[in-house]
């Protein structure tokens, strides 16, 4: 059986799960990530003006690389901040909606569910809803900015 982007990415709430108890799923930056399983609506979300922000995973993995990973939902129209850039690279899994995304002060593309965007180290970037939904993704960060 093949798994598509798209199905990767509304199944990536429940493969984290299957990674990491509720207690240690937001773990602290130097600390190792535990085994746990989480249900997603068990996860806490945080909401600004902006947009919904709800933690999975913060820690260290067993070979030593620090691994974040959140899920994003912008209402339309919304940025989550301006364009920005840091040491640490970003993979974003977008599940529903339309983003449009800026990498290195140019629109590379707009992307809607089961799309991907991969961040280097040090590039600005910034993403922007577009649509006319709420649009939802995934950020798997790697590394730090130590």
């Amino acid at each position: 059986m093949e798994l598509s982007r798209r199905g990767l990415c509304q199944a990536l709430p429940l493969i984290v799960s299957s990674l990491a108890g509720d207690s240690v799923a937001w773990a602290v930056d130097d600390q190792p990530i535990q085994s746990f399983a989480l249900p997603f609506e068990q996860m806490k979300a945080s909401a600004n003006d902006r947009s919904t922000i709800r933690p999975i995973l913060n820690g260290i993995t067993h070979s030593g690389a620090h691994l974040e990973v959140h899920e994003t939902v912008l209402p339309p129209g919304s940025m989550p901040h301006p364009p920005h850039h840091h040491v640490h690279e970003e993979l974003f899994l977008l599940s529903k909606g339309t983003l449009e995304v800026t990498i290195a002060g140019k629109t590379t593309t707009v992307l809607g569910p089961g799309s991907a965007a991969f961040i280097h180290s040090n590039e600005e970037h910034g993403v922007r809803n577009i649509g006319q939904e709420p649009a939802q993704y995934f950020v798997i960060a790697i590394g730090t900015d130590a």
